[in-house]
């Protein structure tokens, strides 16, 4: 499996532009995959620049209805004529960030490619073919991440609390392996990670993609969390590749506890498993 990161917070070098969001271009040996497409078009220009022909990609999956993540799709159906495209069903609610003076700003996807005859609205656990699949309804046996409290939905005229139900996670299983792919995690990674062991029986044998463990505007999860999170993670066994709003300081500490079985991802990476 070769995996080039697309859309990252940062990049590996000024060669690749960077913005606040995630985009993933998966290649196994039968399918070509795309999670997520960042908040613009900058995914398409990334993805020329790695010898990446989104045209070719067979399968576009959305992790979850904020903008950082689905922003690009209106760039991608213009791109590819073929793809079948999985979003939750309800990716396209109204979701909000609320600002410190109680403001609300928009997050949510255009509403615009909805329509498209290539998008399928998924709800739990779906089978894309023999190898890939998408779950969601994950039960939060642990507290989701600090960082949900000011992301907020509007639904029948009313404002509450985001409850992240449309938010889906990728699996792949190629070669006897098991990859595990998160958008924000912000259903918290652990319990997507225990929820998948529901599911499979065991453990993923990679996890890529952000864990949520930063804000947007600063500000990090405390470093006793972390070191727990840390000790958590090698106890899975799996290896494990992040960024995005996993957050530098974050990644950083984790990085002390876990040592090679963490690694970071960002614009113009290219990763061999």
């Amino acid at each position: 499996m070769i995996v080039k990161t697309l859309v990252e917070n940062t990049s590996i070098s000024e060669e690749y532009g960077h913005e606040h969001g995630l985009s993933l271009y998966i290649e196994t040996k039968n399918h070509k995959v795309l999670f997520d497409v960042g908040a613009s078009d900058l995914f398409l220009q990334n993805a020329k620049k790695l010898g990446v022909t989104i045209a070719d990609v067979d399968y576009l999956v959305i992790s979850h209805g904020h903008y950082d993540h689905g922003g690009g799709l209106g760039a991608f159906l213009k791109e590819n004529y073929k793809a079948e495209v999985f979003l939750h069903q309800q990716a396209f609610g109204k979701h909000y960030r609320l600002s410190a003076d109680g403001e609300l700003g928009f997050i949510g996807l255009d509403d615009a490619p909805k329509q498209d005859k290539r998008i399928i609205l998924t709800s739990g656990r779906l089978f894309i073919n023999m190898q890939t699949q998408v779950f969601s309804n994950v039960v939060r046996k642990e507290p989701g991440s600090a960082w949900n409290a000011a992301l907020v939905m509007k639904k029948d005229g009313q404002t509450t609390a985001d409850a992240f139900t449309h938010e889906q996670n990728l699996v792949i299983e190629e070669d006897g392996k098991i990859f595990l792919f998160t958008g924000c995690a912000h259903n918290g990674i652990v319990n997507i990670i225990e929820h998948f062991h529901t599911l499979e029986g065991r453990m993923p044998d990679y996890v890529i993609g952000g864990f949520h463990l930063s804000s947007a505007v600063g500000g990090h999860e405390d470093l006793a969390m972390l070191d727990k999170l840390g000790k958590y993670l090698m106890d899975t066994k799996a290896t494990y590749y992040t960024g995005h709003c996993t957050g530098i300081k974050p990644y950083e500490r984790l990085k002390s506890v876990m040592g090679e079985q963490i690694n970071y991802l960002a614009a113009g990476s290219e990763t061999r498993l």
